[in-house]
């Protein structure tokens, strides 16, 4: 529930726990009869009467991610327990989250840090009775095949791959091309640089390399795809029918370090397109 509790994945992380809501004071006890009907409700409350020490929990996030796998040691979700990690506030009384499912997150498994989570990969994802609902058993697949998925580095990218910062990278690369690049520069021509083609789409940046040749470059948040190296390639033609210039093309993402097979052979036709992953790193420092 990023969306509704922004930052609660890391709050799980460092609570070593999962949690969930309805609060047995709003009409949602664990135990006994319920005072009102509630599909939801009813649902999760099956699924956290059969927890048990042990059982293991994974956790998911939005777009078919998912972040850390835990192994249950302790429950804090009877109708007499509430430690909000959400807490109380406008419009939240009584804060949010409180029942707690307390986890050892096993950090043998999957990404070294909790910035770095897994995308599952297409024919290896949760059912939408699996995902949808606020607890749900996994059967689609074993804890072998989750771990093996979880433990493939091509699958690991950023947390924060799409937060919204492609103009702002794309202004970074623009302003110090030499990072992304030794010998890069802004290209000075002011038509090539802020050029858009006739099919009226525009590249994100458009350099000079240290051999005077033209560097087109495409920003991505994620992890890219074939459909994402097509499009550089076709900006490539363009450029090459509109000015006569041939040009290089750099696809910068900040998806997994390691690519997907199709990225990689889509990147390797003719007219190769270099793929650089980048990573988001910003430091802070209090003023005397």
């Amino acid at each position: 529930m990023e969306n509704d509790f922004p930052g609660i994945w890391q709050r799980w992380y460092r609570n070593q726990c999962v949690a969930v809501g309805w609060r047995s004071t709003w009409g949602f006890p664990l135990e006994g009869p319920m005072p009102k009907k509630n599909y939801g409700w009813s649902r999760t409350r099956k699924a956290l009467q059969r927890i048990r020490i042990g059982d293991y929990v994974v956790v998911s996030l939005s777009d078919n991610r998912i972040a850390r796998l835990g192994e249950v040691t302790g429950t804090q979700f009877a109708d007499t327990d509430w430690r909000p990690l959400v807490p109380p506030g406008p419009g939240e009384r009584d804060g949010e989250m409180g029942r707690r499912i307390l986890v050892r997150w096993d950090l043998t498994i999957g990404p070294d840090d909790r910035d770095t989570v897994v995308r599952m990969p297409a024919g290896s994802r949760f059912t939408r009775g699996e995902i949808r609902p606020t607890i749900g058993e996994i059967k689609s697949m074993s804890l072998a095949d989750l771990t093996g998925i979880m433990s493939d580095r091509k699958h690991w990218e950023s947390l924060f791959a799409h937060f919204d910062y492609e103009k702002a990278l794309s202004g970074y690369i623009a302003t110090y091309p030499h990072h992304l690049e030794d010998g890069l520069t802004q290209h000075p021509n002011q038509k090539v640089r802020e050029k858009v083609f006739k099919d009226r789409t525009r590249s994100d940046v458009i350099l000079l390399d240290r051999d005077g040749t033209t560097v087109i470059v495409e920003c991505k948040q994620g992890q890219p795809e074939p459909k994402d190296v097509d499009q550089l390639r076709r900006y490539l033609a363009h450029f090459f029918k509109e000015t006569k210039l041939k040009a290089r093309g750099i696809l910068v993402h900040g998806g997994s370090k390691k690519l997907h097979a199709d990225v990689e052979a889509a990147a390797s036709k003719s007219q190769k397109i270099e793929v650089i992953q980048h990573r988001l790193e910003v430091e802070f420092s209090r003023c005397n």
